[in-house]
């Protein structure tokens, strides 16, 4: 599957943003989505993921009760609501599709997005 993501701009802190993932394929509804971010220096980091079966999510202890996953599998598309952003969001956030359990980390993805960059300002 091949995936596309969109929505990241310059804010300020308090603000919100909707980020989208679009994939390719027919299999889409049958795929574990995630997203992840990496900001400056840092390794790339665990964000959140919403399963193909009963759409259960799971999210990062940082982005808990501020970030929504959510995936809308007839427009083949998985979202990321992110509201009350802070300074510490600022990375350039990824979408992923894994085909395997559900997932915390990159090596369960076997599918990634080209990256789009979130700059959240003080």
């Amino acid at each position: 599957v091949q995936l596309q993501a969109s929505g990241g701009g310059l804010l300020q802190a308090g603000g919100s943003l909707r980020l989208s993932c679009e994939a390719s394929g027919r299999t889409f509804s049958r795929y574990n989505m995630g997203w992840f971010r990496q900001a400056p220096g840092k390794e790339r980091e665990f964000v959140a993921v919403i399963s193909w079966g009963n759409g259960a999510t799971y999210y990062a202890d940082s982005v808990k009760g501020r970030f929504t996953i959510s995936r809308d599998n007839a427009k083949n598309t998985v979202y990321l609501q992110m509201n009350n952003l802070k300074p510490e969001d600022t990375a350039v956030y990824y979408c992923a599709a894994g085909g395997r359990g559900i997932s915390w980390t990159s090596e369960g993805y076997d599918s990634w997005g080209q990256g789009t960059l979130v700059t959240v300002s003080s």
